[in-house]
Parts: C-alpha cells; structure tokens; sequence
C-alpha cells in the first residue's frame, strides 16, 4: 500500500470515526456535535497539510455542513418523544438566524485565532456545568421575557456558527438555568441545530470564497465535501442510538465524560493559540 494510499484509509477511518461520536452526542446531549467534529477535523486537516489560516474555518464550516443531517435525525427522534418545546423555537428561530448570518460575515474577515478563542471560553463553560453543575445551578424556573430570550438567540446564533456547533451546548445551559429538565433542554437543543445548521454552512461557504486558492481540493468555500461524505453516513446512523439512550442512560457518568473530553480540547486550543500549531 503507497503512502498516500495509507494516509487517505487513515483519514477517512478517523472522520467515520468522528462522524460515528458526533451522532451519538448529538441524540445524547442534543448538540450537533461540533464539539467532537471541529477537534477531529482540526487534527485530520493539519495531517493532510491545510494551512493554518484557513484550518480552524473549514473545520468550523464542514461541521456546521455535516451537522445539518445529524441535527435533523435527532431532532424527529426527541419530537417522536414529545419533548420538545416547540414555543421557545418559534421565539428563538429568527434571532438565531440573525446571529448566525452575523457570525457567518465575521468569519469572512476574522483571523483563524477567533474561531479557536470563541471554542475555547464556549467550550470552557460548558465543561465547568457538566463536570461541577447540579440542581442548585439555576437562576428561576421561569423563561425570562420574549425580547430577552430573543437577545440571547442572536447571541446564541453567532457564537455557534463561530464554533461550528449546533447550538445544543449553549441552550442546554440557558435552559437548565431556567428550570427545564435535561431531557427538554436535549430535545429542545436538537431542533435548534437545525435552525443553526444549514444558514450556517451557507455562510461558511460564501465566507471562504475568497480563500479557495489555500483550500483542499474538493472544498466549497470553508466546507470539505470529502470531509463531509465520510462523516455525515456515520453520524446519521449513530443519532437515533444516542436519542435512544439519552432516555435510558444514567446523565450523570455522560455528563463527567463528555465534560472530561471538552476540556481536553479546551487545552488542545489554547496550547494552539499560544503556540500557533
């Protein structure tokens, strides 16, 4: 077997791999599971050669591309559950769009180090609630006011199209906060992915247009179909298992592995912005 034979069965057997994790987070945690793909990919793209500049947007923008079909799986499978809050979508569906075309139009200018910054404090705050969090952890058990909830989904927008994440690590913590069990938050967080998703991997792939000369073959903007094709049939097959045991499983030990693994990454990006590897 050639060289480049060898790497292209490694590449691929890793993103089938993330693809496989990014599924299951999906239906367990209800996020679109950027927060497994984004790292996989970063490590795929930088052992293929990507330059570092446009590395941490492709990866961005393939996430929020795979994610779309992920986050659509997951969502049927906790609507089927009838737990979904379909009022608190209809309040956040615009303003998350608003803040996600934001986001998109920052990422045609920002430098690769923003991306991994925002990843970071994001990431950082969702591993302290999932490792250190309890009941005690809320702020009321009333949703605040509709033009509150409205700010945050702008907020909640251009952050996760800056993450390339569905949004689920954001609205999990802004709904448990509020009173609302993990199992709504989950199922709720997984129709925002949706919302989420597809104007996002649009934006990224006008965003790097302009970028198509340091970009793989076989990318669209910041958006690697051939990272797209190996991840997406894994991760839509995976959704529906982790939807399933989101209901079964005891949330406590995911919760503790799932947080142990975000702050893993955590490290990996900051040493990366530190280092600039």
């Amino acid at each position: 077997m050639s060289a480049t034979v060898l790497e292209f069965a490694l590449m691929a057997g890793a993103l089938l791999v993330g693809g496989a994790a990014t599924g299951l987070l999906a239906g367990l945690f209800g996020v679109g599971g950027g927060a497994v793909m984004v790292p996989v990919l970063y490590e795929v793209f930088g052992f293929i050669g990507v330059p570092v500049e446009v590395r941490m947007p492709l990866c961005v923008g393939t996430s929020l591309a795979a994610i779309i079909p992920t986050a659509i799986s997951s969502y049927r499978k906790h609507l089927s559950k009838g737990m979904v809050e379909q009022d608190i979508l209809k309040v956040w569906a615009l303003p998350v769009l608003i803040g996600v075309i934001g986001g998109s139009l920052i990422a045609r200018y920002a430098p690769a180090g923003l991306f991994k910054t925002v990843f970071v404090v994001v990431a950082g705050v969702s591993t302290a609630r999932l490792l250190f969090g309890n009941e005690k952890w809320k702020i009321s058990d009333t949703l605040p006011s509709k033009a509150v909830m409205r700010v945050i989904g702008v907020i909640m927008g251009a952050l996760s199209s800056l993450m390339g994440i569905g949004g689920g690590q954001i609205s999990n913590i802004f709904m448990l906060l509020y009173g609302r069990s993990i199992h709504q938050a989950v199922s709720t967080s997984a129709g925002l992915g949706v919302i989420i998703a597809i104007p996002g991997a649009l934006g990224f792939i006008y965003a790097g247009w302009p970028k198509m000369d340091l970009l793989p073959p076989g990318s669209l903007g910041y958006v690697s179909l051939i990272a797209f094709a190996c991840i997406v049939p894994s991760s839509i097959y995976f959704a529906p298992i982790g939807a399933h045991w989101a209901h079964k499983l005891p949330r406590r030990k995911l919760e503790i592995a799932f947080g142990i693994f975000l702050l893993l990454v955590c490290l990996r990006f900051f040493y990366s912005l530190v280092t600039g590897r």
